[in-house]
């Protein structure tokens, strides 16, 4: 089972030095993939959670395949209706020959309508707008020729049943993000039903998780949460259970710990430590 690191992008501690420390970091305690998030217009529903300044995907995995050498690129996830469909297979195709075929693209739906609004595209319409994206992107790619693609792998974020279906239609894996232990399961239980359904194989299973060390164990906990113990427990579990890659998520949600990023590396040195 692939471990990968959620690197945050934003905040007012985040800048390219910082973010080179960050892969830098992440490719030397030993993690297989470092994966970004994705906004384009800093609108106010979107800043509420994630102030600026925002790097955008593309262009911050250019910078940092070029500090890194072994490590596995992506975004955890591109929001999909943002963007050309032939714009992104250009770029992604590109990421990747850049890289030396280190690139994984996540995608989803998106959820911010302000950011949608101030972009002209139609928040109604963002499902049927990532399903046109993957198709198409995957077109181009096995055009081959101009983009030169090679294989990339496409994982599909959510957890609704149409983001489950598309996951199973269209993606290479199910992307989950940061679910509570009840919450995985039944999401799980409904992927496996729709590949069913739909007779196709179930897609790779590539969680998201959060990562949040803590004395006790607490209540109510999301997975990734808790204890050394229960983390890696968590990690034990998820491999169990037939997972491809888990992605840990160390931003809690204050913007003020991309100002100490030290605390988050010391966290992810420990899970790494203890689970190989």
């Amino acid at each position: 089972m692939l471990i990968g690191v959620n690197v945050p992008n934003f905040g007012p501690g985040t800048t390219p030095g910082v973010l080179r420390d960050w892969a830098r970091t992440v490719e030397g305690l030993g993690f297989d993939l470092l994966m970004v998030s994705d906004h384009v217009v800093l609108t106010p529903d979107v800043t509420a959670q994630y102030p600026a300044p925002f790097y955008e995907p593309f262009t911050t995995l250019s910078w940092l395949a070029g500090v890194t050498e072994r490590i596995t690129l992506g975004t955890t996830v591109l929001i999909a209706p943002y963007r050309h469909p032939l714009l992104v297979a250009r770029m992604a195709a590109n990421l990747a020959q850049l890289s030396g075929g280190r690139f994984v693209l996540g995608v989803g739906v998106g959820w911010a309508r302000q950011e949608f609004a101030a972009l002209g595209v139609h928040f109604g319409q963002r499902g049927k707008l990532t399903d046109e994206l993957i198709t198409a992107v995957r077109a181009a790619w096995a055009d081959d020729g101009d983009y030169g693609a090679g294989r990339i792998p496409v994982w599909v974020g959510g957890h609704s049943d149409a983001a489950l279906r598309r996951a199973v239609r269209l993606g290479d894996a199910w992307h989950s993000l940061r679910l509570t232990h009840a919450q995985w399961e039944d999401a799980l239980s409904r992927l496996e039903n729709i590949a069913a359904q739909e007779r196709k194989p179930l897609p790779d299973l590539t969680p998201r998780i959060l990562l949040r060390l803590t004395d006790r164990p607490p209540a109510d906990r999301r997975m990734g949460e808790g204890t050394l113990d229960q983390v890696v427990g968590d990690l034990a579990s998820l491999r169990a259970r037939g997972a491809r890659a888990v992605v840990l998520d160390p931003f809690a949600g204050d913007p003020d710990e991309t100002l100490h990023p030290e605390a988050a590396w010391h966290a992810l040195a420990a899970v790494r430590k203890e689970f190989r």
